[in-house]
């Protein structure tokens, strides 16, 4: 029996929806204990970033020094 279109498509939503968020809660909690506990309007922000966005945070934050650093990053992405 062949799967339909609409599962198929579902099921790379849910595929794609918790590689976001497990992407999204990595990142959190990498910036957390570089930088203490980050504002909830700065996590907002980065739970808005696509799922690109948030990799290449991922790979930026490595070169972050102070949490101006990704204040800065976030409002140029």
């Amino acid at each position: 029996m062949a799967l339909s279109k609409e599962f198929l498509d579902l099921e790379q939503k849910i595929i794609s929806t918790a590689q976001k968020q497990g992407a999204e809660s990595l990142i959190l909690r990498l910036l957390n204990r570089r930088f203490g506990k980050i504002l909830p309007e700065t996590e907002t922000k980065i739970r808005e970033l696509p799922l690109n966005q948030i990799e290449d945070l991922g790979e930026d934050l490595l070169d972050f020094s102070q949490s101006s650093d990704l204040d800065d990053w976030l409002q140029s992405h």
